[in-house]
């Protein structure tokens, strides 16, 4: 990697490609050293499930808006394009939406995203001027179409939200990764670091995750794991593995040996 290596978003620079959430903790104290351990410039807040007008001292909305970091709200529990503009339209007046994450949720089960709410939401979003990242299925057509609506970045589920199963589908996140001209940030599914890793290295741009750190045995052990397995995965990706062969190939070369 390079200092210029960076992950452009809209015309947001971060140096770290790793986003993190900020729910599911036993505590605000351990939130706040799970994301300083992480190293990640941007955090997302699940605006309808944390009181946003608690701004005390050791409350949540006190630690995120500390300006430490970047804020994404999202629109966690929303299951209407209507229910998440106007979320984040709340979120624009209290000032802490200038660069959204976009969740419509279709199945409060599988809690997989509605794609034609979505679309619809991401649209008005757009044209009104929000930096919108959607959290979409892992379909190459849903990606393509919200690239076309102007979102700044698209982000496919791994697995479902919350599950740890990690990347259960890299065939299609391959072909997302071919043809979209936005960064490509996987979002949902990640249970470990090396799935983190295995991401990084197909070529994606960025990883958002919360429950594998919140929910990890030592939060604040997995939240350092995670960083390390993001900037891992990216210097193998721009190195360039090897090839895979069926059979083996001597390390040592063979030419100039004595007979």
């Amino acid at each position: 990697m390079t200092e210029h290596d960076g992950l452009k978003i809209g015309s947001h620079v971060f140096q770290s490609r790793l986003i993190v959430g900020t729910g599911k903790y036993q505590s605000v104290e351990q939130t706040e050293q799970a994301l300083t351990a992480s190293g990640a410039e941007v955090i997302t807040v699940a605006l309808r499930r944390v009181e946003l007008k608690d701004r005390s001292a050791g409350s949540l909305m006190n630690l995120v808006l500390s300006k430490r970091w970047t804020i994404l709200p999202n629109t966690a529990g929303c299951y209407t394009a209507d229910e998440a503009v106007r979320t984040l339209r709340l979120a624009r007046e209290l000032g802490i939406a200038d660069i959204v994450k976009l969740e419509v949720i279709g199945d409060p089960k599988t809690l997989y995203p509605d794609n034609e709410q979505t679309l619809e939401a991401a649209k008005i979003l757009v044209k009104e001027g929000f930096t919108v990242l959607p959290y979409c299925m892992d379909d190459p057509i849903v990606c393509r179409k919200l690239e076309d609506l102007g979102c700044a970045a698209v982000m496919p589920l791994a697995a479902p939200i919350g599950s740890g199963l990690g990347i259960r589908n890299p065939y299609n996140l391959r072909i997302i990764l071919e043809n979209a001209k936005v960064p490509v940030i996987v979002d949902a599914g990640v249970g470990t670091a090396s799935d983190a890793a295995v991401a990084m290295e197909l070529g994606c741009d960025g990883i958002l995750l919360n429950t594998a750190i919140a929910h990890a045995q030592k939060p604040v052990l997995m939240a350092e794991a995670m960083r390390g397995a993001v900037v891992a995965g990216r210097k193998a990706f721009l190195a360039g593995r090897m090839p895979k062969r069926l059979y083996a190939n001597a390390s040592s070369p063979e030419a100039g040996l004595i007979e």
